[in-house]
């Protein structure tokens, strides 16, 4: 009997599966990379969002008119907290990475700040809010930058 003919086909299958399966791996890591970024880039577009949301509720809140300043704390960080920045947040912690979770956090904090001030008695433009605010536009910027590095689309550079 001759073997050469069944060692050819079965050395033939043997590349064609092997090929195959290192595609179809090679296929499954691209997907995986893709929903990766997909899943980063909603959860950054989440955080910033609420960011934003609860500054500016917590800024129409400082403008207003409160009849006692407890009214006025409680208005704060009720506008603080129904944003739902907490979950944002934890989301961010869970899937970003570490310089990006950093950055966060310090825009957090910024934020954290402001609202603590407003919720004293802080008057928007005032001697206390406009160094806060500056602050917190840096972290914003800074943690921006770092998020959108993470995406592969670089810097604006108009902050």
């Amino acid at each position: 009997m001759d073997w050469i003919p069944l060692l050819s086909t079965l050395t033939g299958a043997v590349i064609g599966i092997a090929a195959t399966l290192i595609a179809d791996r090679n296929r499954w890591r691209r997907e995986e990379t893709r929903h990766a970024l997909d899943v980063r880039r909603e959860v950054y577009t989440e955080f910033v969002s609420a960011l934003k949301t609860a500054g500016e509720d917590m800024r129409a809140v400082a403008l207003g008119d409160h009849m006692s300043e407890s009214a006025r704390e409680a208005a704060v960080r009720e506008a603080f907290r129904a944003t739902g920045l907490y979950t944002a947040s934890e989301r961010l912690w869970l899937v970003g990475p570490q310089q990006v979770v950093t950055a966060g956090n310090e825009a957090f904090h910024s934020l954290r700040r402001l609202r603590d001030a407003y919720a004293r008695g802080a008057t928007v433009g005032s001697a206390e809010d406009v160094p806060l605010i500056a602050q917190r536009r840096k972290a914003m910027a800074q943690m921006r930058d770092l998020m959108r590095k993470d995406l592969g689309i670089g810097p604006l550079g108009i902050e």
